[in-house]
């Protein structure tokens, strides 16, 4: 056998984990890494820029429940991947970051491009390590991919000095792990049961975990059989099918909606796969009294406004199903939220043959819900379309709308969307962004037609960051700094070999977005946004009163 190096032995291990793909740029001090990686079965994805990276492995972490991969050099490289680190730690994907690093030798003295990346990522991540001695390379990488997969899920660090990385090693890698499932104890899911047979007005909020631990269908026939209505975080889309008669759709907006009544009047939370990051329980639950079934791989955790009654901790489905045996709700009525369905459909229809130009933003997304079949999949930016995307764009099945919410990280779209067509490519994949979300990361268009991967970027086209000036009208009746220019989209689109459109009325926009989807090469939609509508809904929220 040939002696080996570090890096040859690390990228031996990435493939023993099942690495599909390593995103990112090449750098000096990493070399050896990818020399390493030009001679493996792992395809390396060269970005545009870090963050591009991170978010790419980011988004591939979350559709497939394997940690994504992404690669920086030192210095600048690595602070430049650290905003897709953390949107993906704290919005529980699993990634493995893999920084290069100067010598050993050089550590202890003032030097060229230098930090101390172990420290700087350690704040963002489940667990950051420096390889210093390459015997030790086989176990950082399995405990990094251990810690990185396991519930949680999160980011984790590896940092391999550039020394280091060409010394001789030897072993191999070790055995990877599957978790064997684990089960709730017998009395939490008898004190569930007896709670949900009593209330009254019990209502399910489901979270990210429930589409981590594939719980879709048990979670679909509980609610089914309890008759207990289900709301979902912005991240728990498509647990239960947006058709479903107790589908109450998406809560989290910071402002009152429909949904907002049912939580009110509820005398049960049944929290399933909810992760508290996802919408603070102090926005539904402000003064701590509502009881709360707490249903999850993981424990609670400590919130004032969150002390569950019960803990059901363990497998989600077989959770599900045990406590559905248990439960009987015959003899109660219809829980109030229910009778929230047919006004939140009322509003979601309304604008459903609006032909107001510019687009309002709810026909926009009413109409993209109408091209996209179930399992294609739209990946959300950060912005005021964000809130329009999360209250109005639904799903049928989990994993079909991704939106970053734990770190809200603007610029995820297009690099999410790369991601999500290598993994999917025979789905139609479509980017959701503002203008000022494509402006941060639009250099990705590049990669995906570089690597062939053709998706749709739509562009809500506002000239400004919509989100804070809806922000700032609401709190002080005008707005500030927030405005810009743009360049010509179409003329940028065709610039870089993609096909650009630009929508000049309402009815123009389901043919062009049609067209668009069918190229072999990716397209971008400028949409001009009519975002009027932002304070028109805070007035409607305000205005929002809930009875019994």
């Amino acid at each position: 056998m040939n002696e080996m190096n570090t890096a040859e032995l690390l990228v031996r291990c990435l493939e023993n984990e099942g690495v599909e793909y390593v995103f990112g740029l090449p750098g000096e001090e990493n070399l050896h890494l990818l020399q390493a990686l030009k001679n493996s079965s792992i395809r390396f994805i060269t970005t545009r820029h870090e963050q591009g990276a991170a978010f790419m492995a980011d988004v591939y972490g979350r559709l497939t429940g394997k940690a994504g991969v992404c690669l920086s050099t030192l210095g600048p490289g690595a602070t430049n991947l650290m905003t897709g680190v953390a949107d993906a730690n704290l919005d529980c994907a699993p990634l493995v970051a893999i920084t290069g690093q100067v010598g050993t030798d050089r550590m202890h003295i003032e030097s060229h491009q230098y930090l101390d990346l172990v420290a700087m990522f350690s704040p963002v991540t489940r667990w950051s390590k420096q390889i210093v001695r390459p015997s030790n390379t086989a176990e950082i990488v399995r405990r990094a991919f251990k810690l990185a997969q396991t519930e949680k899920p999160g980011a984790v660090h590896i940092d391999l000095p550039e020394n280091i990385a060409a010394m001789a090693a030897t072993g191999s890698p070790l055995p990877t792990d599957s978790r064997e499932k684990v089960y709730a104890s017998f009395q939490s899911i008898e004190r569930a049961a007896t709670a949900i047979s009593q209330a009254k007005n019990p209502i399910i909020l489901v979270g990210n975990g429930a589409i981590r631990g594939r719980a879709s269908a048990a979670l679909t026939e509980f609610a089914t059989q309890l008759n207990i209505p289900v709301a979902n975080t912005f991240m728990g889309k498509g647990v239960i099918p947006y058709k479903h008669p107790l589908a109450l759709w998406s809560v989290g907006l910071q402002q009152r909606d429909y949904i907002n009544c049912g939580f009110d009047n509820s005398d049960l939370v049944i929290a399933v796969g909810y992760d508290l990051i996802e919408y603070s329980p102090k926005r539904w639950n402000p003064n701590g009294d509502t009881p709360i079934i707490h249903i999850a791989q993981t424990p609670a955790e400590v919130d004032s406004s969150y002390i569950p009654l019960a803990e059901v901790v363990g497998e989600i489905s077989d959770s599900l199903s045990e406590i559905l045996r248990r439960a009987d709700r015959s003899s109660q009525s219809e829980p109030y939220a229910l009778h929230l369905r047919q006004e939140i459909l009322a509003d979601y229809e309304e604008h459903a043959k609006d032909d107001g130009f510019p687009i309002k933003p709810q026909k926009l997304i009413y109409d993209l819900r109408q091209v996209m079949a179930a399992e294609d999949i739209v990946i959300s930016d950060v912005g005021a379309h964000k809130m329009w995307m999360a209250r109005h764009y639904h799903c049928d099945q989990p994993n079909t709308c991704i939106i970053s919410n734990g770190f809200a990280a603007m610029g995820i779209a297009i690099p999410g969307a790369v991601a999500a067509k290598l993994v999917y490519p025979e789905r139609k994949v479509v980017a959701v962004t503002g203008d000022g979300g494509f402006m941060m990361n639009s250099q990705e268009l590049e990669t995906a037609l570089r690597i062939n991967a053709p998706f749709v970027t739509i562009i809500f086209n506002d000239g400004g960051y919509g989100l804070i000036e809806w922000k700032q009208q609401n709190q002080f009746g005008e707005s500030n700094f927030v405005h810009f220019s743009n360049p010509d989209f179409v003329k940028l689109a065709e610039s870089m070999g993609l096909k650009g459109y630009r929508i000049a009325s309402a009815l123009e926009f389901v043919p062009t977005l049609k067209e668009a989807l069918s190229q072999n090469v990716p397209a971008v939609i400028d949409c001009p946004i009519d975002y009027r509508e932002n304070l028109r809904f805070s007035q409607r929220a305000g205005d929002l009163s809930c009875t019994i």
